[in-house]
């Protein structure tokens, strides 16, 4: 398996996921073309995140409600601009500068921060961000899950202050924001997106990671939309992650085991156990409702060289996460 370290390189900004359906409720109607409909294919430099804390420099210009958008003018020099979104716990939206709406040239970053905390911050910590998957250079999040309710900052910035008009929108994807949501399809997949693994849970794998030589074990974080009523299915999820080729080697286990996710905790190496309450704690899930499903390989890389690998499947439905946890043990 390729593994150079035990933190891998996570695909935040990811290209597009092939997202998902309507989430209800009559089309927002489409603005009409800014400044003709020809793409500025010119390359700019990247928009970086802005720095923090925010300050007075930040100009702040209200709500962006999911389900609608606003509009602003770049001015004529490199700056951002900030939009509150206010969310109930576990909605997926997409975020997008979009083409229709926004003067050709415009080159944009998008930035998500928070939930703003009782002091009024939103801390310093990208949650998500985006600079060129959109049209041209726009920016576009397709997926964005947000675990706890709140109010979080969306911040579009510019590299080129063009005295033109951008526009950026808020679609409901999946969870909390569906109205009227509906049961899922038979056999309904999974589409997975990779997102890094958030610090506190880094640190235990880390420390858990230096116990001892022999044992290793690997934690990615995958996000999936799902604008329905009943919840994804673990076999749904273990599909999804077979399906990637760094897990080739686990799909002729004859008999993966599936668990709940209390009778999972004794199956984890004593070493990476406080992970187990620390996951449900960090994505706001019910132990009740995660399911686990587990493969098994062995291997030989020669004389006192046998490997015992179990890649664990971890899904939390509620708030639509797949955690991959691969435990892995060698002969020394």
């Amino acid at each position: 398996m390729k593994r150079g370290t035990a933190v891998r390189s996570a695909v935040l900004w990811m290209s597009s996921v092939g997202l998902l359906g309507a989430c209800g409720g009559a089309p927002e109607q489409t603005p009409a073309p800014v400044d003709g409909d020809t793409v500025t294919t010119a390359s700019q430099s990247l928009v970086s995140a802005p720095p923090t804390p925010f300050g007075s420099w930040m100009s702040y210009l209200g709500s962006l409600p999911v389900g609608g958008a606003v509009a602003s003018n770049t001015g004529t020099s490199a700056a951002y601009e900030g939009f509150k979104l206010t969310v109930a716990a576990h909605t997926q939206v997409a975020l997008e500068v979009t083409h229709l709406g926004t003067g050709v040239g415009v080159d944009t970053g998008l930035f998500v921060y928070g939930p703003k905390d009782v002091n009024g911050s939103y801390g310093t910590r990208v949650l998500f961000q985006d600079d060129d998957s959109g049209y041209g250079e726009l920016s576009k999040i397709p997926l964005a899950t947000f675990d706890a309710a709140g109010e979080y900052l969306v911040v579009v910035g510019w590299s080129n202050g063009l005295g033109k008009q951008y526009r950026l929108q808020a679609s409901c994807v999946g969870g909390a924001c569906v109205a009227n949501p509906t049961p899922a399809p038979t056999n309904a997949p999974v589409t997975l997106a990779q997102f890094p693994l958030e610090g506190n849970l880094q640190a235990l794998l880390n420390g858990a990671n230096a116990y001892r030589e022999d044992m290793y074990s690997f934690l990615d974080r995958y996000d999936f939309a799902w604008p329905y009523s009943t919840f994804a299915t673990v076999d749904a999820a273990a599909a999804a992650v077979l399906a990637k080729s760094e897990y080739r080697g686990y799909r002729n286990d004859p008999n993966p085991g599936t668990y709940t996710y209390a009778a999972f905790q004794s199956r984890m190496y004593g070493q990476f156990q406080p992970l187990h309450q620390a996951i449900l704690d960090t994505y706001g899930e019910l132990g009740t409702n995660a399911q686990v499903k587990s493969y098994f390989r062995e291997f030989s890389t020669g004389p006192n060289g046998d490997n015992w690998r179990t890649l664990n499947i971890i899904l939390l439905p509620g708030s639509r996460h797949v955690l991959v946890y691969e435990q892995t043990a060698h002969e020394i």
